[in-house]
């Protein structure tokens, strides 16, 4: 029985890798470019994700218009998103459209127009985003998370830019941004579905050969730093973010810290679920998080409560993470891999998530990893293993950001010498 997965790197450079999904009627496709806010300079920040919005706006070929048109035509469905290390176009239609999607894919990633009146209108749809998640304080408040565990360096930036960059933002910027960055040895080209390698290989080969062949340039190194950005605002919630130094993707630590953040925070069976929201009703929504990155990581906590809950809160928060080095119930951490394994496992059902995992596993191990290695990695995480992640990560320097009725969110130095108690 042949590969369902295959991968082939083209002659210009251009990775393109596919997972044949027999049992299914549909395909997903995208193109998965290697370059986010971290490769930004400080003065081109929110070009990436002003570029995302851009390429739906026209090419030489298409109008804005007939982009969607062809598309729904099908009823199929495009979209797009920037991260910080990554920015992603892609299509979910039926098997039969794929060329239809490998076409419109190709043609906004080589032959956008960048036309002037276009640029202008998506600049102030971008403004009216920004508005929006200054105005959304559980959004924004990872931003100011972001920014201070990574002060001064791209890592930092706001995805979104701010309103002076955009509104400045030339087009000269976004096509030169484009030039350098959108190339073919930094993108990774993805399908899952019901398809054959070879056919998409040739469309990829027709549609994609105009993409600059230059290597790209390589961003600068995250440094994790830390510390306080406190945001009083009159609202009904203080919004409270936690975090600490944690590993980047390929760390022997990986898996065991995705584990600790499943037992400490990761669903209603969670310690933070039980203790903060269950037994002692602190807040609606508390949470925990691992953001892996390709040179560093963060560990995270995201809480909201109310003014009078505040300085109960932290306390309460931290007394868990000191409680873990104390042994962790076998039945605990079954219950975490249970649920680690069954993400990853329904993920593969869906064609939109197997393409994506497949295109950022070649961009970060040059490889794609099989299903029964993960699992296996998972399963030989063992309590030792949590129990030491969870001293390196609770002993780092914290970060904090707070926005709302936060004066009694208890400050850094003292988040700090609870932990180190």
């Amino acid at each position: 029985m042949s590969d369902p997965i295959n991968v082939t790197r083209l002659p210009n450079g251009l990775t393109v890798v596919t997972e044949r999904m027999e049992r299914v009627e549909t395909v997903s496709f995208g193109a998965y470019v290697s370059s986010g806010t971290r490769h930004e300079t400080p003065e081109e920040n929110g070009v990436s994700h002003f570029l995302e919005h851009m390429a739906f706006k026209g090419t030489k070929r298409r109008s804005a218009a007939r982009i969607a048109e062809e598309i729904e035509n099908v009823g199929g469905h495009i979209n797009a998103y920037t991260a910080r290390e990554q920015t992603a176009y892609y299509v979910k239609l039926l098997k039969e459209d794929l060329p239809l999607g490998i076409d419109i894919i190709g043609d906004i990633l080589t032959h956008s127009t960048f036309l002037d009146e276009e640029v202008e209108r998506e600049r102030g749809v971008i403004l009216q985003e920004i508005g929006q998640a200054n105005d959304t304080p559980d959004d924004i408040v990872f931003d100011h998370f972001q920014e201070t565990a990574y002060p001064d360096q791209p890592m930092g930036r706001p995805t979104l830019g701010t309103e002076a960059l955009i509104t400045s933002m030339k087009r000269e910027t976004l096509m030169n941004y484009m030039h350098t960055h959108y190339t073919a040895r930094n993108i990774v080209i993805a399908a899952a579905g019901n398809l054959y390698h070879e056919a998409v290989l040739d469309m990829v080969s027709s549609h994609f050969r105009d993409l600059p062949a230059h290597d790209a340039t390589q961003p600068s190194l995250g440094r994790y730093v830390g510390g306080e950005c406190r945001t009083t605002k009159d609202l009904d919630q203080a919004h409270i973010v936690m975090g600490f130094p944690s590993v980047p993707y390929g760390h022997p630590d990986y898996h065991a810290t995705l584990l600790l953040s499943t037992l400490l925070g990761g669903g209603m069976s969670s310690r933070l679920f039980q203790e903060v929201r269950e037994k002692r009703g602190l807040v609606y929504s508390v949470y925990s998080f691992a953001q892996p990155f390709l040179d560093s990581g963060i560990f995270g906590i995201y809480a909201g409560t109310g003014e009078e809950q505040t300085a109960e809160l932290v306390p309460v928060v931290i007394d868990e993470l000191r409680k873990l080095p104390d042994g962790i119930a076998e039945a605990e951490i079954a219950r975490a891999r249970a649920q680690l394994k069954s993400s990853l496992l329904m993920s593969l059902e869906s064609t939109g998530s197997r393409c994506e995992q497949i295109a950022r596993q070649l961009q970060l191990f040059d490889r794609v990893i099989p299903t029964q290695e993960t699992v296996a990695r998972v399963n030989a995480v063992t309590e030792a293993d949590i129990i030491r992640v969870a001293r390196q990560t609770f002993t780092g320097q914290p970060t904090l950001a707070t926005i709302g009725p936060v004066s009694n969110v208890p400050s850094l130095d003292a988040i700090r010498k609870s932990l180190a108690a």
